[in-house]
């Protein structure tokens, strides 16, 4: 695989697309998302996309639609091929890298396999900055509301590879990871900078107890 393409900014991507479609599935900018991909449609759509820029969107589906046509969240992030290995079983083993979120504009008429969009990007061109990291809490605050909600759940985590980890990669493998909803998810992606997305993720964690609380994103 060639080197990637190093972007510096929203207006240098592309607003054509395909999509992959996934739900509970985040990806965020600066973050990698490793993917196991076996179905045939999406298997096409990694032959297109490492013959040509090496970019797919990643996108939220909801169990809404049709079963080979779902829903999909109007937020999602564009994603890098970052690596690709091919199994003996004819599966694609890839890593993506996030670059910029986007807003879908417009679905396109299919004409392949998958799907395609139209992208806008304009609330998120900040996503290429370095985000203001000032303003975030401790990271002790982070971990101890992580462990008070895996006890609270009877899960357990290794935290000892985190120890060293930028805030922002931590914040954004935790989104990625707990086992939130969907929409609850969406509301993690969508947050406009760092410090929304840890308040909002220090909140999920809080109320996903055994309290009977409620998400204040499913009103």
């Amino acid at each position: 695989m060639s080197e990637p393409y190093e972007y510096e900014t929203t207006e240098e991507l592309p607003v054509r697309f395909p999509i992959f479609p996934l739900p509970g599935t985040l990806l965020f900018p600066r973050s990698l998302l490793p993917l196991n991909i076996f179905e045939p449609r999406y298997l096409n759509m990694l032959d297109d996309i490492r013959a040509g820029d090496g970019l797919i969107g990643m996108v939220q589906s909801f169990a809404t639609g049709p079963k080979t046509h779902p829903d999909i969240a109007d937020v999602g992030c564009l994603g890098q091929l970052a690596s690709f290995t091919e199994t003996e079983d004819g599966r694609y083993i890839i890593a993506l890298k996030g670059l910029a979120r986007f807003r879908i504009a417009e679905e396109l008429p299919l004409d392949r396999p998958y799907r395609e969009v139209r992208a806008d990007y304009t609330e998120f061109e900040h996503d290429f900055l370095p985000p203001d990291t000032e303003s975030l809490p401790p990271r002790d605050v982070v971990f101890s509301a992580l462990m008070d909600y895996l006890e609270r759940r009877g899960l357990e985590a290794n935290l000892d590879a985190s120890d060293d980890a930028p805030l922002e990669m931590i914040i954004n493998a935790l989104c990625a990871a707990c086992p939130f909803s969907v929409i609850e998810k969406q509301a993690l992606l969508v947050a406009p900078d760092l410090e929304t997305r840890c308040n909002t993720l220090l909140a999920l964690l809080e109320m996903g107890s055994d309290d009977g609380g409620e998400s204040p994103f499913l009103n």
